[in-house]
C-alpha cells in the first residue's frame, strides 16, 4: 500500500531517514499515539464511564492525550478523525454539515448525529456545532461501536469524549500564535490559577483569520475565507475534599461561505474550479453552559450535570447549478437564475443525574436519569437572483425587490426527550470481568408546519402541506450493551461483547412522502424511521514486547436497520432523509505502536469495513455498498525527537500519513471515490518553555472532492496548507 506519493516523500526527505517513516495515525485504536512515549499504555481513561488504562480497556477506544495533541497539531476535529482507523469526517456544503463515520454508521443532512460527543460531561445536541476549534485540550477520546447503553440516543456509531484542560493550583499561561498561506493567522491564549485556597479558574480563547484556500475564478476571491473567535471560562470550586462545583461557558463565532458546489457526474472529477456568482455567507454561532456537580463518599458518587446550548447558523450562496447567471440553468430555461438561504436556530436545556459505586469495587454498580428539552427552528427558500447578492432569511420571506422570494419552506419542532439507565460490572477474579448496562430512550417530538399559505409547494396530483399543521411522533428502544474481559497475562486482555445504539427520527417537509412516490423517488417518507444498529465485536489488547510494543485487534458485524440516506427532491424544493431498512455492516482494525529507540515512536493502522444493503424499496440496489462508507483506512506515522547537542532544546520530526480506501456516497453507487492519499508533516523545535513548528497539510497538494451529494453535487477538499506556529508558556 505505499503509494507514488509516500515514495516522493521519503525521497524529499520530508521526514529524516532517521525516523524510518513519515506516517499517519496517532494511537490507531487503543495503541498509544505516535507521540507518546511508551509509558502512555498508563494513560486513564474515561469513556466507558470508569477509569481504565488504555491497555486494560475492553473496548477499540483511541486516546490523544495533551502531549499528542500538540505535537500532532490538533486544532479541529478533522485532525484527530484523520489519525483514527475506520473514521471518517465528510465536511461538505457549510461548518454545521460535518458527517462522522465510524465503522459504516453514517450521518448526513439535517440528521441526527452518528456518534455522541461529550464535552467535560455534557453531551453536544446538535450535530452542527460539531466541527468547532479545538484549544486547551487535555484528552479527546475516541470509541468505536454503538454505545447506546452508556450514552443513549445518537450513540449509534461511537463516542468521543473530550475533555478540556482543568484549572490549576498555580499561575500559569500560554500564547500561541501562527501563519499559513491562507493567507492566514491564528493567535491563541490561556491563563489559569488560583481565585482563593477553594476556588480556582481557568479562561482561554482562540481567534483564527484567513482568506481561504479554494478559488472562485469568477469573483476572482478564495470561495471559503474564515473568520472564528471561540472562548472557554471555567470556575471550579471545591469546599470540601469530597464536594466540588464545576461551572463553564463556551462561546464561538464563525463567519466564512457556503454553497461553492461543483455539478459533475463522477465524483473522482475534479476539473472544475469553482464559479459561484454569489459569494453568500456562513455565520454560525454557539453558545454554551453548564455546571457540574461532584459529590464523593465512601459508598460512591454522584454526579449532576445541568446544561444549555444554543446554536443558531444562517447560511446564503448560489443555488443550483451554481454557475455565473447567464450560464446557469435555470436561466437558459426560465429566463431567471436563483439563490439560496438557508436558517438554523437550536437550543436545548439538559439534566443528567448519576449515581455510582467507586471505580475500585469489585463490585461496581451505576444508576442514572437524563432529560433534555429541545426547541429547534429551520426554515429554507430560493430567491431569483438579479446578481444583488442573496438576502439572508430568517423566520419570514425576503421583501427585498432585488432578491425576490421564489420559495420558502419553515417548520419549528418541540422535543423532549428522556432516559433511564443503570449498570452493574463484577471481578469474578483478577483476571475476569463482566460489565453490562441497559438504557431506554424515549423521544416525544412534535413538529409545526410554519410555512406561510402562499409558499405552501403544490404538485399536481399530489396532497399540499398545510400552515399551521401539528405532526407529533414518538421513538423509543432500550439500548442493552454487555462485554466480557479476559486477561490470562498481565500482557494480554481478550475481550468480546453485544452492544445496541439508538438514532431517533424525525421529521421530512409535509406532502414529502407523495411527492417522492410521484417523482419515482422511493424510500422516502413525510417522516424517517429510527434507527437501530447491534453489533457484536470480539478484541485483543497485547503487549509482547512490553512497553516497546503494542499490537491490538478488534472483529465487529453490525446490523442497521433504517440507516440514513439524504434526498433532494426539485419538485418542491426540499432536502429530506429517507431509510435502509437493513445494512449489513462487517470489519476489522488492526493497531501497532513500536518504541524501537529512545525519542523514536512508529505507529500503523489498518481498518476495513464491508457494507451490503439487504433490503430497500428498489430490488435494484440490494447488495449496493450504503452511503458514505469507505472500505478502508490505512495509517502509518512516525516522530522522532531527539535533545540538539547538550543543551536542553529538542528537535522533533512527524510525519502522518493516510490512506481512505474506495468510497460509496449514495444508495444507488452512481459513482464511487478512488482511493485519496494525504500526508502531513511537522517540524519543530522545542525550547521547553517556548516552541516553534513548521507544519504542511496536504503536502503533496492531492485534489480531491470531499463529499457527492445524489444530483451530482460535488465539495471540493482543502488544498496544501503550510506555514509556522509559536508558542510560549509560562
Amino acid at each position: 500500500m505505499v503509494t507514488a506519493a509516500w515514495t516522493r516523500a521519503m525521497l524529499a526527505g520530508s521526514i529524516s531517514v532517521t525516523a524510518i517513516v513519515a506516517g499517519s495515525p496517532a494511537a490507531a485504536q487503543d495503541a498509544p499515539p505516535p507521540a507518546a512515549a511508551p509509558d502512555t499504555n498508563d494513560i486513564v481513561v474515561t469513556a466507558l464511564r470508569r477509569d481504565t488504562t488504555i491497555q486494560d480497556t475492553p473496548a477499540a477506544i483511541t486516546v490523544f492525550d495533551a502531549q499528542t495533541i500538540e505535537n500532532a497539531g490538533i486544532e479541529k476535529p478533522a485532525d484527530f478523525i484523520a489519525l483514527t482507523s475506520n473514521v471518517q469526517l465528510v465536511e461538505t456544503q457549510n461548518a454545521g454539515n460535518a458527517f462522522v463515520v465510524i465503522r459504516g454508521i453514517t450521518q448526513n443532512r439535517n440528521s441526527e448525529p452518528s456518534v455522541a460527543v461529550v464535552v467535560d460531561g455534557v453531551q453536544q445536541v446538535n450535530a452542527a456545532e460539531f466541527s468547532q476549534e479545538l484549544f486547551d485540550i487535555e484528552q479527546i477520546e475516541v470509541l468505536k461501536g454503538p454505545q447506546g447503553g452508556l450514552y443513549g440516543r445518537n450513540a449509534i456509531g461511537g463516542a468521543i469524549v473530550i475533555t478540556t484542560k482543568q484549572p490549576t493550583d498555580t499561575l500559569e499561561g500560554r500564547l500561541m500564535a501562527g501563519i499559513d498561506n491562507g493567507f492566514g493567522y491564528v493567535l491563541r491564549g490561556g491563563l489559569s490559577g488560583p481565585i482563593s485556597d477553594t476556588l480556582k479558574f481557568r479562561v482561554s480563547a482562540s481567534w483564527r483569520d484567513t482568506d481561504g484556500y479554494i478559488p472562485n475564478t469568477f469573483l476572482g476571491e478564495d470561495a471559503d475565507p474564515l473568520r472564528d473567535f471561540s472562548a472557554r471560562a471555567k470556575l471550579l470550586w471545591e469546599p470540601s475534599a469530597d464536594l466540588s462545583f464545576d461551572l463553564r461557558g463556551y462561546v464561538s463565532k464563525l463567519e466564512t461561505q457556503a454553497f461553492y458546489y461543483n455539478i459533475v457526474s463522477d465524483v473522482n472529477d475534479v476539473s472544475l474550479p469553482v464559479r459561484v456568482n454569489n459569494a453568500g455567507i456562513d455565520n454560525r454561532d454557539i453558545y454554551n453552559g453548564s455546571l457540574k456537580i461532584d459529590y464523593t463518599a465512601d459508598w460512591g458518587q454522584i454526579r449532576s450535570v445541568t446544561a444549555y446550548n444554543k446554536v443558531s447558523e444562517i447560511i446564503t450562496g448560489d443555488a443550483f447549478d451554481f454557475l455565473p447567471i447567464p450560464e446557469s440553468l435555470f436561466f437558459n430555461i426560465l429566463g431567471f437564475d436563483l439563490n439560496q438561504s438557508q436558517f438554523v436556530d437550536v437550543s436545548a436545556i439538559s439534566e443528567d443525574l448519576r449515581i455510582s459505586s467507586p471505580d475500585k469495587a469489585r463490585f461496581s454498580w451505576s444508576l442514572g436519569t437524563y432529560l433534555i428539552r429541545t426547541d429547534r427552528y429551520i426554515s429554507t427558500g430560493n430567491l431569483v437572483d438579479t446578481g444583488n447578492g442573496v438576502t439572508p432569511v430568517y423566520r419570514t420571506p425576503s421583501t427585498n425587490p432585488l432578491n425576490p422570494q421564489a420559495t420558502f419552506l419553515a417548520d419549528s419542532q418541540d422535543n423532549f426527550a428522556w432516559a433511564v439507565y443503570a449498570g452493574l460490572g463484577y471481578e469474578f477474579s483478577t483476571a475476569f470481568r463482566v460489565d453490562a448496562s441497559l438504557r431506554y430512550d424515549r423521544d416525544e417530538r412534535e413538529n409545526t408546519t410554519l410555512t406561510p399559505p402562499a409558499f405552501i409547494p403544490v404538485v399536481t396530483g399530489f396532497p399540499a402541506g398545510t400552515s399551521g399543521e401539528v405532526r407529533k411522533e414518538s421513538f423509543a428502544a432500550w439500548q442493552p450493551k454487555i462485554t466480557a474481559t479476559w486477561k490470562p497475562v498481565d500482557t494480554l486482555t481478550l475481550y468480546g461483547g453485544y452492544s445496541r445504539g439508538f438514532r431517533s427520527g424525525g421529521f421530512n417537509q409535509t406532502g414529502v412522502g407523495a411527492v417522492a412516490a410521484g417523482t419515482g423517488v422511493v424510500g422516502v417518507g413525510d417522516i424517517y424511521e429510527a434507527e437501530i444498529a447491534d453489533t457484536f465485536e470480539i478484541g485483543f489488547k497485547s503487549q509482547p514486547a512490553g512497553r516497546l510494543l503494542t499490537f491490538n485487534g478488534s472483529v465487529y458485524t453490525t446490523r442497521s436497520r433504517n440507516g440514513y440516506f439524504f434526498v433532494f427532491l426539485a419538485a418542491n424544493s426540499t432536502q429530506n432523509l429517507g431509510n435502509v431498512p437493513e445494512v449489513q455492516l462487517k470489519g476489522f482494525e488492526l493497531e501497532s505502536a513500536l518504541h524501537p529507540a529512545p525519542g523514536l515512536d512508529i505507529n500503523v493502522a489498518l481498518g476495513v469495513t464491508y457494507s451490503e444493503i439487504k433490503e430497500f424499496p428498489d430490488p435494484a440496489v440490494i447488495g449496493n455498498e450504503a452511503p458514505f462508507i469507505s472500505r478502508s483506512t490505512f495509517n502509518l506515522g512516525g516522530q522522532y525527537e531527539s535533545r540538539l547537542g547538550g543543551s536542553s532544546l529538542k528537535g522533533r520530526l512527524r510525519a502522518d500519513y493516510r490512506r481512505t480506501g474506495r468510497t460509496w456516497f449514495d444508495v444507488t453507487n452512481s459513482t464511487s471515490r478512488d482511493p485519496v492519499d494525504i500526508v502531513d508533516t511537522r517540524v519543530s523545535l522545542d525550547g521547553g518553555a517556548w516552541s516553534v513548528t513548521g507544519f504542511a497539510e496536504n503536502l503533496f497538494d492531492k485534489k480531491y472532492n470531499a463529499e457527492f451529494s445524489p444530483g451530482g453535487f460535488v465539495f471540493k477538499a482543502r488544498p496544501r496548507i503550510y506555514g509556522l506556529e509559536a508558542s510560549y508558556k509560562f
